[in-house]
């Protein structure tokens, strides 16, 4: 039998964290990092001492490193920073980044890996914190054939794979997919306050658009749980949302694609974010809506 690999994680946030317990339920040994001391304390306290203070120390122990990180910023500095792991690294180690990245930084980084004997393949999610926990994300998985079929027993310890194409085909995936996620929000809640304005009852629009043509992600899974609820807690922060319509929207200047209407939903998630801070769940993008039409739809009568 076949010894399973080692495993590093770096990145044991509201994502990360269920993450790695699913690769740990499947039996992987995992090696667990995060800047974040309380992250540590949480993570050692579920699995006891899989945590590694610091790269230096988790490089040399793994055949695979999984980073799930804020941005394609800190994905380089953790890599290739002054005291980056990749340095550490044992030659034909494989990177697997699943961060919300930027496609054009992912190939960078993939050269400069290579230098050093080590692989990296793009492999962002969706799903949300409840997926991550049940491991069923949608995972989308850019790179060389041979390198994600080294990855998939891995990665389909946490979701399902599609493979996306090239290097970068996974972090352009992810935020074009977030893109029309963002759309279809916005176009939603513009509906519930044109027909709540009229009179309609909001709950019976959202009924009746999950019954139609109407129906999208936000219609079916976010207009009652979070919106008219009044609870605005998806765990998910608007500032990530907007990072992943900015790479959407960067995409598209790169490829000299004309947006119109992308960059106009841009626009609006960029002033919410202005008007109500970044840090506020991304389905309070609805209050922003709201502000800028002075109507408010109305919430579910609370028991």
């Amino acid at each position: 039998m076949n010894q399973l690999p080692t495993l590093g994680f770096i990145g044991l946030g509201a994502m990360g964290q269920p993450m790695a317990t699913c690769l740990i339920n499947a039996g992987y040994p995992v090696l667990g990092n995060d800047l974040n001391p309380q992250r540590m304390k949480m993570f050692a306290g579920l699995h006891g001492d899989r945590s590694v203070s610091s790269l230096n120390a988790m490089g040399p122990k793994i055949d695979i490193l999984i980073m799930i990180l804020p941005n394609s910023q800190v994905s380089t500095a953790v890599l290739l920073g002054p005291d980056g792991v990749a340095q550490f690294m044992k030659p034909g180690s494989l990177v697997i980044d699943m961060t919300s990245g930027v496609p054009s930084v992912t190939q960078s980084l993939n050269s400069a890996l290579n230098k050093i004997g080590v692989d990296l393949i793009d492999a962002p999610v969706s799903g949300a914190v409840a997926r991550a926990e049940n491991g069923t994300l949608t995972i989308m998985a850019g790179g060389t054939d041979h390198l994600i079929d080294r990855a998939c027993p891995i990665l389909e310890a946490m979701g399902s794979v599609t493979r996306t194409g090239i290097l970068g085909s996974g972090h352009a995936m992810k935020s074009l997919n977030n893109l029309v996620s963002c759309a279809g929000f916005l176009i939603g809640i513009e509906a519930l306050i044109i027909g709540s304005k009229f009179g309609l009852n909001p709950e019976a629009m959202v009924d009746v658009l999950n019954a139609s043509t109407g129906m999208n992600n936000s219609t079916k899974k976010k207009f009652k749980q979070y919106v008219l609820s009044d609870t605005f807690d998806t765990g998910f922060p608007l500032k990530m949302m907007l990072k992943d319509i900015q790479i959407a929207l960067s995409l598209a200047h790169e490829l000299k694609v004309p947006v119109p209407f992308s960059q106009l939903c841009l626009d609006l998630w960029a002033g919410t974010e202005k008007l109500l801070g970044p840090d506020v769940d991304h389905t309070a993008m609805a209050k922003g809506i709201e502000q800028l039409t002075g109507w408010t739809i109305p919430r579910t009568a609370k028991a």
